[in-house]
């Protein structure tokens, strides 16, 4: 199983940020606009579409307030397994860091699910600093 990790620094506190990660159905407007072009909530589940067309069905599996942590799966997709966790952390009272795990099956689907991490995180820390 293939692990990606990804961290951003942001120049916002905590507070600002986990609103708007935990606000599961507006990801697309909230967190990553541009990166998701569309959304759609289905029994729960959010249909997200990507700017390269590719479409994922994801169910969010818990969102922590204590932790600011919010763990989701995709239940259709290319991957046969993927699981995220986003967590967010406060890095003093005027900074925050956002920390992004997936791990995922088959192997092979690492390096185009982490470049598509790449470009989304600069879309988030662009998206949550503002």
């Amino acid at each position: 199983m293939a692990t990606l990790h990804r961290e951003i620094s942001l120049d916002a506190p905590a507070e600002t940020v986990w609103p708007a990660i935990r606000d599961f159905g507006q990801v697309h407007a909230r967190v990553a606009p541009g990166f998701l072009t569309a959304l759609e909530m289905d029994k729960g589940d959010r249909v997200v579409t990507f700017f390269n067309g590719l479409v994922a069905r994801e169910r969010l599996v818990t969102a922590d307030d204590e932790d600011r942590r919010l763990v989701y799966a995709v239940v259709e997709g290319r991957a046969s397994h993927y699981n995220a966790a986003v967590q967010v952390l406060p890095e003093g009272t005027a900074r925050s860091r956002l920390v992004w795990t997936i791990d995922l099956l088959p192997n092979e689907l690492a390096p185009a699910i982490g470049g598509m991490m790449d470009q989304a995180t600069g879309v988030m820390k662009k998206t949550l600093e503002a």
